[in-house]
């Protein structure tokens, strides 16, 4: 069955767009996997337990990432507040209930790389000030040393917060087993936030205590959070829901699709994904490269995860139009192509092949071989203000829904 036939986003007046930028929660993060629909459609008529739903839950997470257990939240974001406030009140539901205030609380820190204080749709520091901690950043953004997270790490350090993501600073930064070890010298738990990271293991097995996973990116999932660790902690993160954690329910759809997720995930064909994705990049490259002015180059994940995305580098002089021009005539034209123009700026963005459905890999091809052409045709380089390209975009957020 083709998923594109009777598209839905017709007849509610949405633009049919074509994602080459990745699991993107702007863009609805995935595409579920048709065997989490099919279990989710079959809850949503009935009633269930949800205290029971996350106690199964919790025992497929254990299987699936070696932790003791583990507990289903609204979404990664959610998990990492809900940790932190764990290790800072335990399951004692009386202060869960006061926080984020945090008066006669003894641990009440939080430590973070500077170079990990990211923005991944919300300031992550957000999450953390969501409970009441106190952010204390180390180091600087390009470089942590490991006396300066020592120096951090006092008796009112709760937790120790390490982010993996391609959005953080990727040199002079610890490691995790490095940052994991002066941690644990102290007294400190880690937890780690992996929300879009395929290895289900290898964080705890670094260190981390605690791992939070998003159940909606590369598992595939319906909107979700994964959060592995000792019992508990798990614990503490489940009560959390009846406190901090309640406006940020997860309902028995987000259980039931991470607890199918992982199941599929554990089953899936992962070199047969790899193969497809890389004959995309093999098709885009060959392609793109015949274009005046682009240099497409294959490149791996910064994060390490299993995936390559393709490196579209874009000389507006030869191209006659900068990088950020083209990225916003692919998102604006027909098919809409969204790209991942994060790093824009520096006259590339990246194409990937993980959220595409079949035959929209050549539709991706053809729609920037179109936009180049066109770009040829212009008496001089289409070269619009990147400031004012970026303030347009601010402004447009601040004017919603308008």
């Amino acid at each position: 069955m083709n998923p594109l036939q009777n598209d839905p986003r017709i007849e509610y007046g949405l633009r049919p767009v074509i994602n080459a930028s990745g699991t993107m929660t702007g863009l609805g993060a995935s595409i579920v996997s048709p065997e989490t629909v099919e279990a989710v459609a079959s809850f949503l008529p009935h009633f269930v337990e949800m205290s029971d739903l996350q106690r199964k839950a919790g025992a497929v997470i254990a299987e699936a990432t070696g932790a003791e257990f583990g507990v289903v939240t609204a979404s990664a974001s959610a998990g990492v507040s809900q940790a932190i406030a764990s290790y800072m009140v335990g399951a004692d539901l009386g202060k869960a209930e006061r926080l984020p205030d945090v008066d006669g609380l003894a641990r009440t820190e939080v430590v973070m790389q500077i170079g990990h204080m990211v923005n991944y749709g919300a300031p992550i520091d957000q999450a953390v000030r969501l409970t009441g901690a106190t952010l204390v950043p180390v180091g600087t953004s390009t470089e942590t040393k490991e006396y300066q997270l020592a120096a951090a790490l006092n008796e009112r350090t709760a937790v120790g917060l390490y982010v993996v993501s391609h959005h953080v600073v990727h040199y002079g930064q610890l490691s995790l087993a490095a940052f994991a070890r002066v941690c644990h010298a102290h007294g400190v738990p880690v937890i780690c936030d992996a929300a879009s990271e395929y290895d289900l293991t290898g964080f705890l097995k670094a260190g981390a205590d605690v791992v939070v996973y998003s159940g909606h990116k590369f598992l595939s999932g319906t909107t979700s959070g994964i959060v592995a660790g000792p019992k508990v902690v798990v614990r503490g993160v489940y009560l959390q829901s009846y406190a901090l954690g309640r406006g940020m329910k997860v309902g028995k759809e987000g259980v039931v699709g991470a607890m199918v997720a992982l199941r599929s995930w554990a089953k899936r064909d992962h070199a047969a994904v790899r193969a497809k994705e890389d004959g995309t990049l093999r098709l885009w490259k060959e392609r793109l490269e015949k274009i005046p002015g682009i240099t497409p180059t294959i490149t791996p994940d910064p994060t390490h995860n299993p995936l390559s995305r393709l490196h579209v580098a874009v000389d507006p002089d030869k191209a006659n139009i900068t990088a950020w021009d083209l990225a916003d005539r692919l998102a604006a034209g027909d098919p809409p192509v969204i790209v991942r123009d994060h790093e824009v700026e520096w006259h590339y963005f990246f194409l990937d092949p993980c959220n595409l459905h079949p035959g929209q890999e050549t539709i991706v091809a053809e729609r920037v071989e179109q936009e180049c052409a066109w770009a040829r045709t212009q008496p001089a380089p289409v070269r619009s203000n990147l400031d004012d390209r970026n303030r347009a975009k601010e402004q447009a957020l601040l004017r919603w829904p308008d």
